[in-house]
């Protein structure tokens, strides 16, 4: 079983330090089901290859099938698992390249953060549904995909193609997203999971899909096949998938310096490696700040004139509101919470956490939480802020969100924001939601009704006001809410 990275970027042996394994020594780890071995088959400047190269032992593999498996002695033993790609090769790559997953590099810590020109290959690869199925779920992350089926023989044509192919594919992005990417792919091509699939392979999911599952277009199919088609895990991570935040890059959002952690690319990335972004039709003023900076400005300024002590951001994604809100002295406390744990970790470093006094880092706490669910974390604060989170939510879970944050939860204020449908007309090249990964986007009387109906059911008093250029047919560009409980 193999895999091999090759990368054109100069030096390109510095591919070593990304993946932490030297390219003059060969290494071997042991796994549960067999051996491991890193070598590099060529490092030169030009050019470096990386080799993962897995020697399954039957034995040792057959003591790690767990229950769900095929209940035949023989196939433990005579399968395709030495050859195919498989949740084995996912393991052993989710184990060898930890350190390169997480995108670390200490010795190349700009490196870590950069998009370099990427050849991955897999000689050979189950994969149900042919070369079409490859390329719907590694097309949309920017690859090129090469997809070729390998025949049942190739001295009798007439037998025709096996379910196996040999993947090629070939990018520009980060070391760490390419790796976490096949980390969740392999297994959803490998319809015969080696390991027995428990409550946590959700978590390992959303770890491994942070920053790109949520806005691929085929989500569910790679949970669905990830999770070996377990329909409560399926419905547990497509719940928390939708529950993401402000983590999630808008589409029509023009990129902000302050974002640049996050490190995932917005949907749509031209070849030159510029985003494409579709433009408001509407007249503007030179320097106008970015329509995410000015939500900032607007959610700012209502905590500002509150006189709040204490703020949790829910839905706080990589921490830009977080960032702003602790430049703010009269703020005591402050929290910001998510379902992304790699969206809280860019969050600490943009905050350097690590290098605060205790006094300054003790004002602020980033935790891992779920919106639908009641958490007494989330109790205790003057203002929440919901920026750019509910139109990521199925509307049927709109209701669990509301019982947790204004029922459960209670602050004195609850801020909310979300696009306003009716202004996508001034966006050229428009035809449908401003991001693939929303569930739904309210027109202004939609989103009053929505207010008001919660403001009535929980003692809050609601007041409206649009942010971004406005329209005087369509309104601005963002709507938002403030809730101020009676």
């Amino acid at each position: 079983m193999l895999l091999t990275v090759t990368t054109t970027h100069e030096p390109a042996t510095d591919l070593g330090f990304l993946l932490h394994k030297h390219p003059d020594r060969v290494q071997q780890f042991r796994q549960a089901f067999g051996t491991a071995t890193v070598c590099y088959p060529q490092a030169s400047a030009e050019r470096c290859t990386a080799a993962l190269v897995i020697e399954v032992d039957p034995v040792r593999l057959a003591r790690t099938v767990g229950r769900g498996s095929p209940d035949f002695s023989l196939s433990q033993y005579v399968n395709d698992r030495p050859y195919a790609a498989s949740s084995l090769l996912a393991v052993a790559l989710g184990d060898v390249f930890s350190t390169a997953r997480a995108g670390r590099c200490a010795a190349r810590p700009e490196l870590a953060d950069t998009a370099i020109p990427l050849e991955i290959d897999i000689p050979v690869v189950p994969c149900p549904g042919g070369p079409a199925f490859a390329e719907r779920i590694f097309g949309p992350l920017g690859w090129r995909v090469d997809a070729r089926p390998i025949p049942l023989d190739p001295d009798l044509a007439q037998w025709g193609d096996s379910r196996y192919v040999r993947l090629s594919l070939c990018g520009t992005l980060r070391l760490a997203d390419a790796l976490n990417q096949l980390h969740v792919l392999l297994p959803t091509l490998d319809e015969s999971k080696h390991y027995w699939q428990g409550s946590d392979e959700v978590d390992k999911l959303l770890r491994s899909g942070a920053g790109w599952l949520a806005r691929h277009p085929e989500r569910e199919v790679i949970a669905r096949r990830y999770l070996g088609r377990h329909g409560s895990l399926t419905h547990a991570a497509l719940a928390r998938l939708a529950e993401l935040g402000d983590d999630v890059p808008e589409s029509l959002d023009p990129p902000a310096d302050e974002d640049a952690e996050d490190g995932a690319a917005p949907p749509d990335v031209s070849a030159s490696g510029r985003t494409e972004l579709a433009q408001p039709r509407v007249a503007q003023p030179p320097n106008t700040q970015p329509l995410n900076l000015q939500r900032h400005d607007a959610v700012l300024g209502v905590i500002a004139d509150s006189g709040a002590r204490s703020v949790i951001d829910l839905g706080c994604g990589p921490g830009a509101l977080i960032a702003r809100l602790a430049t703010q002295g009269q703020l005591r406390r402050i929290a910001g919470t998510d379902v992304s744990t790699r969206s809280l970790h860019i969050a600490a470093r943009r905050l350097h956490l690590d290098s605060m006094s205790e006094r300054q880092s003790g004002r602020i706490a980033l935790f891992q939480a779920a919106l639908t669910y009641e958490d007494p974390r989330f109790a205790g604060y003057d203002v929440a802020v919901l920026m750019e989170v509910i139109e990521h939510l199925d509307p049927s879970r709109l209701d669990a969100l509301e019982r947790v944050v204004f029922g459960a939860a209670a602050p004195g204020m609850v801020i909310v924001t979300t696009p306003n449908r009716e202004f996508n007309v001034r966006y050229a090249g428009l035809t449908g939601p401003r991001h693939p990964d929303h569930r739904f986007e309210w027109d202004r009387t939609e989103f009053a009704e929505w207010a008001a109906r919660v403001a009535a059911a929980y003692g809050y008093h609601v007041t409206h006001q649009g942010v971004g250029p406005s329209d005087e047919a369509l309104g601005a560009p963002t709507q938002m809410a403030v809730f101020t409980h009676e």
